[in-house]
C-alpha cells in the first residue's frame, strides 16, 4: 500500500514539474506578460510585438519625419523631427540638444519660426537649415546685469528730461513732417516684423533710411542712399523709443551703438505696430525678464 501511495505521489511529480516550467510563459510571472503563454484551451498565444523606438527613419509610429540641420553657436546638429510637430515643440527639442531655454531662442526658417504652426504648415522640407540664435542663462546673467543697470539709468534720465520730440535736435527733423512714402501705421496693434525692409523713414540728418532685419545672420542693416551699415544685433546696447506728439501712431527710435547716448542712431517715423517687435528682435525677449 505504501508502495502504491509512493507510486501515486511519483505520478504527480512530472505534471507538477511541467506546470512549473510553463509558468513563466503564462499570465503574470515575474518578467512575463499576460499576453504570452497558452490559453485555457491549450492554444499558444503570442505576445504582440513591442513598439520600436525610432532613431530617425522616415516614419515614427506612423508619423512622417523630416531631416533638419540645426545650427547654433557654430555647432551643427542633424535632427529628424516629426513634420506635424509645432515650432514650440521644435524649441523644446533644441533645448534638449543645446541647453538653450526656449524663451531665449530665436529660431529662424525663412524668417522667425512661428511657435503655433507645424513644420508642415510652414513648408519645412528634408535638409532644411534651422538657424538658432541665443545665449544660455549663464551667458545672459554674465552680461545682462550691467546692461540692465544701464537701461534703468537711461530710463531715469529720460523721465527727467522734456519729451524727446520737443528737443531742438529732433524738432529740425520732425518739422519736415511725415514722409509721403513712410509705411502705414496701425495704432493699438502689435505686429511681427514684416518680410520686407521698413522704409520711408528719416535719420537725424533728415535723409531717408530703411531698416532690414537679417534674422538668419543675426544682423540689423541700416541703409541710406550713400551706404548700408551691417550691425550684429549683439553689438546694439539698447533701443529706446517715444511716440511723436500729434502723431502717436509713429515713434522716433534710437539704437545705442556704443557706451553712451552720443552713440544713438536716431530713426524717425517708425510705425507703432512694429516698435515692440523691433525691440524683441534686437535685444531678445530675455532682456525683459
Amino acid at each position: 500500500m505504501a508502495a502504491a501511495a509512493a507510486a501515486a505521489d511519483g505520478a504527480e511529480e512530472p505534471g507538477m514539474e511541467a506546470e512549473a516550467q510553463e509558468l513563466p510563459l503564462g499570465c503574470g510571472g515575474a518578467g512575463g506578460s499576460p499576453a504570452a503563454g497558452r490559453s485555457p484551451d491549450g492554444e499558444e498565444r503570442r505576445e504582440p510585438p513591442q513598439a520600436s523606438v525610432s532613431n530617425g527613419g522616415d516614419e515614427d509610429g506612423g508619423r512622417e519625419l523630416v531631416e533638419l540641420k540645426v545650427i547654433w553657436n557654430k555647432n551643427k546638429y542633424d535632427v529628424k523631427f516629426c513634420l506635424d510637430s509645432t515650432g514650440a515643440e521644435l524649441k523644446q527639442k533644441i533645448h534638449s540638444l543645446t541647453g538653450l531655454p526656449p524663451a531665449m531662442q530665436k529660431v529662424m526658417f525663412k524668417g522667425l519660426l512661428p511657435e503655433e504652426k507645424t513644420l508642415r504648415e510652414i513648408k519645412v522640407t528634408n535638409g532644411a537649415k534651422i538657424m538658432v540664435v541665443g545665449s544660455t542663462i549663464n551667458d545672459v546673467l554674465a552680461v545682462n546685469t550691467p546692461k540692465e543697470a544701464a537701461q534703468q539709468d537711461v530710463k531715469a534720465e529720460e523721465n527727467k528730461k522734456e519729451p524727446l520730440c520737443r528737443q531742438k535736435q529732433h524738432r529740425k527733423v520732425l518739422d519736415k513732417g511725415k514722409p509721403d512714402d513712410v509705411m502705414p501705421s496701425v495704432k493699438g496693434v502689435q505686429e511681427r516684423l514684416p518680410t520686407v525692409p521698413l522704409s520711408g523713414m528719416y535719420n537725424k540728418s533728415g535723409g531717408k533710411v530703411r531698416l532690414t532685419f537679417k534674422l538668419e545672420q543675426d544682423q540689423l542693416w541700416i541703409g541710406t542712399k550713400e551706404r548700408t551699415e551691417k550691425l550684429p544685433m549683439g553689438s546694439i546696447k539698447n533701443v529706446v523709443s517715444e511716440p511723436i506728439e500729434g502723431h502717436e501712431d509713429y515713434h522716433m527710435m534710437a539704437f545705442q551703438l556704443g557706451p553712451t547716448e552720443a552713440s544713438y542712431y536716431w530713426v524717425y517715423w517708425v510705425p507703432t505696430q512694429y516698435v515692440d517687435a523691433i525691440k524683441d528682435t534686437v535685444l531678445g525677449k530675455w532682456q525683459y525678464f
